[in-house]
């Protein structure tokens, strides 16, 4: 919102500035919540941070609730929601994890790969409701509360957008736990160093491993640094997409000095594009959440079962 009234002070709206601004976290000048820099690191809680806390208490309640309901009945048999999380949970065990890990550490392995999945679906889910841009309404139109008011709470929570696995601090921070996961599962399969000495196959002419052998450490830093990118920028790029549409309705208003211009061009290209990839979005996010679980899943299991 303040992009736009920034975009109206300088003679016309500034498409890319509002869709920076809609995608990217909120700046350290606009914090959620204040709080002190130690050893040169900034806690205050921007607003992808506090949308990672909604998101791990909203996981973390309805599956704990959900399971306690189901042991407390008395014939154990799921229905209804539980009955669902009960069919995505077993998909998982036995048609990603163990597949690729093995059924010696399918136990193991599943209770990570499962909360990835349920993470990231879920920021994933949330991200696409626009509660904020409706609080950001009723805070302007009916509590009357001036945007320029850098102390009101809700005006705070406007600066940035609400997809946090379209920051890739995030899904940098889940590729490291896939990364870190890689090494305990080969060491825990085969023992510290021979873990490392399965990066490269036995038996080869020792000119070979002279190549092979920076290959193989490049790769290993590969695996991550896709998983980063991949989920980061597939929820980016949707975002960007629909923002960009819909902003044809304020570039055309300016560029034929018309609001009929602005209007005709959002109800026949605009709102139709707009709902045509939001859909695509919905079925982005489930495909982002199984690729990252499968691909994690696969990069585990080739640490553990390194003859295949």
């Amino acid at each position: 919102m303040s992009s736009i009234e920034h975009g109206q002070e300088t003679g016309g709206f500034d498409a890319g500035e509002v869709i920076i601004h809609h995608v990217s976290n909120s700046s350290i000048e606009h914090p959620i919540i204040h709080l002190p820099t130690i050893f040169g690191i900034d806690f205050s809680v921007t607003k992808h941070v506090l949308m990672l806390w909604i998101v791990a208490i909203f996981v973390f309640s309805v599956t704990t609730w959900a399971v306690r309901k189901y042991t407390k009945q008395d014939r154990p048999i799921p229905t209804g929601f539980m009955n669902a999380l009960e069919a995505v949970v077993l998909f998982i065990r036995n048609s990603i994890v163990l597949p690729n890990v093995g059924s010696k550490f399918v136990n193991s392995w599943t209770p990570l790969i499962l909360t990835f999945f349920f993470f990231i679906l879920t920021a994933n889910a949330i991200g696409m409701v626009p509660i904020f841009d409706v609080l950001g309404m009723i805070n302007r139109f009916i509590l009357q509360v001036p945007q320029s008011d850098s102390h009101n709470f809700i005006n705070n929570l406007l600066h940035g957008g609400t997809t946090s696995t379209g920051n890739y601090n995030v899904t940098s921070a889940l590729a490291i736990i896939t990364f870190t996961a890689i090494v305990i599962a080969g060491t825990k399969a085969h023992g510290f160093f021979t873990h490392w000495k399965n990066l490269v196959p036995k038996g080869l002419a020792w000119p070979v491993y002279i190549i092979l052998i920076p290959i193989e450490i490049i790769g290993m830093f590969v695996k991550p640094f896709a998983l980063t990118m991949r989920l980061a920028a597939n929820m980016t790029g949707g975002h960007i997409a629909i923002l960009a549409i819909l902003s044809f309705v304020f570039i055309f208003s300016g560029l034929f000095h018309s609001t009929l211009a602005g209007i005709g061009v959002g109800v026949l290209v605009s709102v139709p594009l707009a709902v045509g990839i939001s859909a695509l979005e919905i079925i982005v996010i489930m495909v982002q959440a199984y690729v990252f679980t499968m691909l994690s899943a696969v990069f585990i299991g080739m640490a553990i079962n390194v003859h295949h």
